[in-house]
């Protein structure tokens, strides 16, 4: 699971960073609201920890602004702002849920459970499957009409972010950054092994389904 977290206080960001971390999860950080909006617009992550008093643009305001969008992406207010009036404000602009600093982790992680236990983008389905072959995300195992094979993790999210948007074309840059983050020094060329990774399983398991190359954009997946 990938979080942004968003938290201008730089100790408590590397705090919580360091934690989330610590209990597997992929985690993007950044201090004010104009760099978590660029994020968010990226569309890669499964929550966002939102600090509620921000430079630049506040968490509120991000918010709103998801929401008129139709970004669904579930968002945990993290505020020092704990009246019933504040708590209201936030869940009625669209916040999943509400934390009220001073907080300890074991609470964070508590809330964090919660919302992945609702039925929203957050919770992994159980299975996803399109023409012929069915991925299970929670074990990295791919089926086809004959035989069943294991993917590597950076397979499996890659074919997972496929199996997400069929039948459209991708771009190489969202490509890269769903399966390497936004960060990631990784070389281009990585993300064409990864597409030839792919193509093989699917060859192997003698399905219809394949990955077409879209020349200077990316790659869809077809079946």
């Amino acid at each position: 699971m990938r979080i942004l977290l968003v938290e201008d206080d730089p100790h408590l960001n590397d705090s919580l960073a360091f934690q989330l971390t610590s209990e597997g999860f992929q985690v993007d950080t950044c201090q004010d609201g104009e760099e978590a909006l660029y994020y968010i617009e990226e569309n890669i992550h499964d929550l966002i920890l939102l600090d509620r008093m921000l430079p630049r643009l506040s968490g509120t305001d991000i918010l709103s602004q998801m929401r008129q969008t139709g970004n669904q992406t579930p968002v945990l207010l993290i505020t020092a702002l704990g009246t019933l009036e504040d708590k209201v404000t936030g869940l009625d602009l669209g916040a999943d849920d509400y934390l009220v600093k001073p907080f300890a982790f074991e609470e964070l992680m508590a809330r964090i459970r919660c919302v992945t236990r609702r039925p929203r983008k957050l919770q992994l389905d159980e299975q996803l499957t399109y023409g012929d072959i069915t991925y299970l995300p929670d074990e990295n195992i791919l089926r086809g009409p004959h035989s069943t094979c294991s993917l590597s993790k950076r397979e499996g999210t890659l074919l997972e972010t496929f199996l997400r948007s069929p039948n459209q074309t991708l771009s190489r840059t969202l490509l890269l950054t769903k399966v390497w983050g936004l960060d990631s020094e990784v070389e281009d060329g990585n993300l064409d092994n990864y597409i030839h990774f792919l193509r093989r399983r699917l060859k192997t398991l003698k399905s219809s389904v394949r990955i077409q190359t879209i020349r200077g954009v990316g790659y869809r997946m077809e079946g």
